[in-house]
């Protein structure tokens, strides 16, 4: 019997990482359709060349966090969001902090050009690292505040905020320098020891070329 989710993803984008974990952590069987958006002449169906889309039936979707809520809403499953007003506000600030002060530091400068870039044969440069670590410090800040609260990234229950923090944090911590840096924020250290251990992450995790 064929699938009626299909994600269309590209394995080095953290944004597609969310959508998968996200789909994992609710249990739902999926087909990927490998879309390399820096690729030219890509067929893609995301209408901005990006990724990632969800198709489920007929009904198709794009923008991580659209795809993600609908995920959690649309199926069976663990709710991946919180029912208390303060623990949602909270996931819901996560999130945005992430997609507006985190993904360029995090991961366009500090994995890109620390990790994947040297990796692939490409370009890197050092300033690019060095000036992401400084820039990723306030969103680092931002983050240890909150999981120091304890009202979300906690033991209790994984919700969209982890989802989409973990592709984030495992990029970021793919740089020596950044798993340094990690270091020094004890309650966000503690949450990525512990999720990046779970099943559904493991199983998700990209494989970079060596």
């Amino acid at each position: 019997m064929p699938k009626i989710v299909t994600l269309y993803s590209y394995t080095f984008s953290v944004y597609s990482w969310i959508a998968r974990l996200t789909l994992h952590e609710k249990g739902i069987d999926y087909t990927v359709v490998e879309v390399n958006p820096f690729a030219s002449g890509t067929k893609n169906p995301h209408p901005f060349g990006r990724v990632p889309v969800l198709r489920h039936g007929d009904f198709s979707l794009y923008e991580t966090n659209a795809i993600t809520r609908y995920i959690d809403t649309a199926f069976q499953g663990p709710s991946l969001t919180p029912a208390a007003p303060a623990e949602l506000a909270r996931m819901t600030q996560i999130i945005a902090i992430l997609d507006s002060y985190g993904y360029w530091p995090m991961v366009r400068q500090v994995f890109s050009h620390g990790v994947f870039r040297p990796l692939m044969g490409e370009t890197s440069c050092k300033e690019e690292v060095e000036a992401g670590l400084v820039s990723a410090q306030k969103t680092l800040a931002a983050l240890e505040d909150i999981a120091s609260e304890g009202l979300i990234l906690n033991k209790t229950q994984i919700t969209l905020a982890d989802c989409h923090l973990i592709p984030f944090m495992d990029c970021f911590t793919r740089a020596t320098d950044g798993a340094r840096l990690l270091a020094t924020y004890p309650a966000l250290s503690l949450w990525w020891n512990r999720v990046a251990k779970l099943q559904n992450v493991v199983k998700t995790r990209p494989q970079l070329p060596v």
